[in-house]
């Protein structure tokens, strides 16, 4: 995070904590917050989802919650919350960056516990493979659940962080597959800024950046001319992108 982000960030409160600890201990854990863009019926736009998972035990036993747990003492902090998000939901983010750390003493009555939460961004395909059931689902990221522990305010916070970065990034393309059209990459930066974006405009914008590059190829399909196909520039490198290990 950047010092001009630092200085005009909501204000946040406490995460998550692993369940069963003595109150003597301070304890390690990671969450993630996991972006996705998808449309709530055939035909509409793409909006932010994000999964969450059921609590089975207390506290907070039958909310939902975003994906973590404890840092084992073998782990990374990477590497943990790869293992979490595996063991929930079946993902495996290409993007993967440490949003904020958060340990505020009182974050639960005789416990102190200090979380380190993540954020990932997943492509459609990859979100379409996730785990879904009795106790993990996906919610549209602006409508959520009252979710345990001060998750809304996370998830919050991250959605600030994303449509931050969108600003001054190449963060769009991480929601994206290898090639791409400009109408779809305009749509993600519609999806996650929530506002329409001029065709023309976005173009020249996008172009003047060198962080795409036209292929041969064309979209297959439809009645008109089809669109050209893009591919990401790879000297031009992802702000703060870091893969997950791998699993």
């Amino acid at each position: 995070m950047t010092a001009n982000e630092a200085a005009h960030a909501p204000r946040v409160a406490s995460l998550s904590q692993p369940d069963s600890l003595r109150a003597d201990e301070v304890v390690l854990a990671v969450s993630t917050v996991i972006f996705a863009l998808r449309a709530s019926e055939a035909g509409a736009p793409a909006t932010l989802w994000l999964p969450v998972v059921r609590r089975i035990r207390e506290p907070f036993q039958g909310l939902w919650a975003l994906p973590g747990g404890p840092v084992r003492a073998s782990e990374s902090l990477a590497e943990s919350a790869g293992r979490n998000l595996h063991e929930t939901t079946s993902l495996a983010p290409q993007y993967l960056e440490q949003l904020y750390a958060f340990g505020t003493v009182d974050r639960s009555p005789g416990q102190r516990v200090v979380s380190i939460v993540y954020w990932a961004l997943v492509r459609p395909d990859e979100a379409e493979r996730a785990a879904e059931g009795e106790n993990v689902r996906w919610y549209p990221a602006d409508d959520l659940p009252e979710l345990a522990f001060d998750h809304n305010t996370i998830v919050e916070y991250a959605l600030w962080r994303l449509r931050t970065k969108m600003e001054y990034s190449q963060i769009a393309h991480a929601f994206l597959g290898e090639r791409f059209t400009l109408a779809q990459l305009r749509e993600v930066y519609e999806a996650v800024l929530r506002r329409p974006l001029d065709p023309a405009n976005f173009r020249r914008q996008v172009e003047s950046t060198k962080s795409i590059v036209a292929t041969d190829e064309r979209l297959s399909g439809g009645r008109h001319r089809p669109p050209r196909l893009y591919k990401y520039n790879e000297s031009v490198g992802l702000v703060d992108n870091g893969p997950l290990p791998g699993l």
